[in-house]
């Protein structure tokens, strides 16, 4: 059972298409960090969205994630300072467990993922936002990170990763400009780095509740 808050931390959303930077950033920061990837939906859940071409999952939509669980855990953190997250297992294709996260007193904790930016209204509208950032690098670096990172960690077969590549590179442009349009801003990984530490320096706001 989670104790009586006495302040509220806030939320800095950090968004970008896959393979921008985002999680490098986000450890480099020192900050707590809520991996939103671990909301993904399992793999066999009935409502994944599929490919245009029917190719597939299309893991790019936000219609593969659950928007609610992850909203919920972000305001038990900024109440409480720790909430159960889970652990999402590409290889198992699903949940796998669960762990604590803690914000152990920081006024500031990070939420990143390539939805991060579907929270931006309700984070604002509830006092929770400290800032929404989206990581922007030119299309080609993105996709040569992309390509490195899901090979290195054996996400998807190479072929797959190819085919994902090319269609979220000549894609890339529009995710950004639509991360934009719902609250994020678009910056290049110093100025998002100066972002964060300006709103490490926000003071934490009193809690509503007891």
């Amino acid at each position: 059972m989670n104790p009586a808050p006495t302040t509220r931390a806030r939320v800095v959303l950090l968004s970008g298409p896959s393979g921008s930077g985002k999680s490098s950033l986000a450890e480099r920061s020192g900050l707590p960090v809520l991996q939103l990837d671990d909301f993904y939906k399992d793999g066999d859940d009935p409502t994944l969205p599929l490919l245009p071409d029917g190719s597939g999952t299309d893991w790019d939509s936000p219609l593969s994630w659950h928007r609610s669980d992850a909203l919920a855990a972000i305001r038990v953190l900024a109440e409480f300072g720790r909430a159960e997250v889970p652990i999402y297992s590409i290889p198992a294709n699903g949940r796998d467990g669960s762990h604590i996260l803690e914000l152990a007193g920081a006024p500031v904790f990070i939420a990143e993922g390539i939805f991060a930016a579907e929270l931006v209204a309700a984070c604002a509208a509830e006092n929770l936002l400290a800032d929404a950032l989206c990581l922007r690098n030119r299309p080609l670096t993105t996709a040569w990170r992309r390509f490195r990172r899901d090979v290195r960690e054996g996400r998807k077969s190479v072929p797959y990763l190819l085919r994902r590549g090319w269609r979220l590179m000549r894609a890339e442009r529009g995710i950004v400009t639509q991360q934009v349009g719902l609250g994020a801003h678009a910056c290049n990984g110093p100025e998002a780095a100066r972002r964060l530490r300006t709103a490490t320096a926000l003071p934490a706001t009193v809690a509503v509740s007891a």
